[in-house]
């Protein structure tokens, strides 16, 4: 295997940027998921993952421009406006687009909260519906104060997208590694406990990603997409430890040796 494509995200549930090369350390990449949208009126984290709420946050794109941490990323507006995230009227800005008071911060809140319905319901019932939703503490996997879903790196494989047959950008990985001919679909189920290295970078398999509605949604300027978590719910449920039988693609882990991780790089599995 190869690393075929890096990925960061510098605002919580707004599309990202692809990079040829990141620094990686115990919060993941560098960059990624520092910022997010705060709903002041329930104190969460907003996400796409409730997608009668935030589902709008995909037409919003963030980029870091080569700054280091959450520093001088700029938000690309759906109208294609651009907005640092330090300008002191983002949080109304914001508040009017999204028709929510919202706050951006940089700080991740102790115990910090999302909301997220099942698939299954919002596949059923569709976007606008109210259906029921469970409250999630984000970040247990990861130290420091970024705004991942659980660990510090996600990763999924092209035998797994192809399988899926829709676009790598659905699942927002950090890293998407190319696979030789004949690798199996969902192979990274089993890569729980076992150490990936990517050059200098050394990581461990922690859990399979179990997935939400969010890669069924509209992403930029693409649409909706139901299959891209269709087929999951009946050929990919795993049992995902402290969280159930889930439908799952990809795997998160954590890192263990820090360095930087680039495009090309060779991916080696060990035990």
């Amino acid at each position: 295997m190869r690393v075929a494509e890096l990925r960061r995200y510098p605002v919580k549930s707004m599309l990202g940027e692809t990079v040829a090369e990141v620094v990686v350390d115990e919060e993941g990449f560098d960059g990624d998921r520092r910022l997010a949208v705060l709903d002041v009126a329930t104190g969460r984290v907003a996400t796409a993952k409730h997608p009668r709420l935030w589902r709008s946050l995909l037409r919003f794109s963030a980029a870091t421009n080569g700054a280091r941490g959450a520093d001088g990323v700029r938000i690309t507006l759906p109208d294609g406006r651009t907005v640092a995230t330090d300008d002191p009227g983002i949080d109304a800005l914001l508040s009017d687009l999204l028709d929510r008071a919202v706050r951006l911060v940089a700080e991740r809140p102790a115990g910090a909260e999302v909301e997220r319905p099942a698939p299954e319901d919002v596949l059923e019932h569709g976007v606008e519906a109210e259906v029921p939703f469970e409250i999630l503490e984000i970040a247990q996997g990861t130290p420091g104060a970024t705004f991942v879903d659980y660990a510090p790196v996600h990763m999924i494989t092209t035998a797994t997208l192809d399988r899926l047959g829709v676009e790598a950008v659905r699942y927002r990985p950090n890293v998407v590694l190319a696979t030789p001919p004949g690798f199996p679909a969902f192979a990274e189920n089993n890569w729980v406990g076992c150490d990936i290295t990517m050059g200098v970078v050394q990581l461990r398999g922690t859990l399979p990603t179990p997935r939400c509605a969010v890669p069924t949604l509209e992403h930029g300027g693409l649409p909706r997409q139901p299959r891209a978590v269709r087929p999951l719910l009946t050929d990919n449920r795993v049992d995902v430890p402290g969280f159930g039988v889930l439908p799952c693609a990809g795997v998160y882990a954590e890192v263990r040796t820090s360095g930087t991780i680039r495009v090309g790089d060779d991916v080696v599995l060990g035990g």
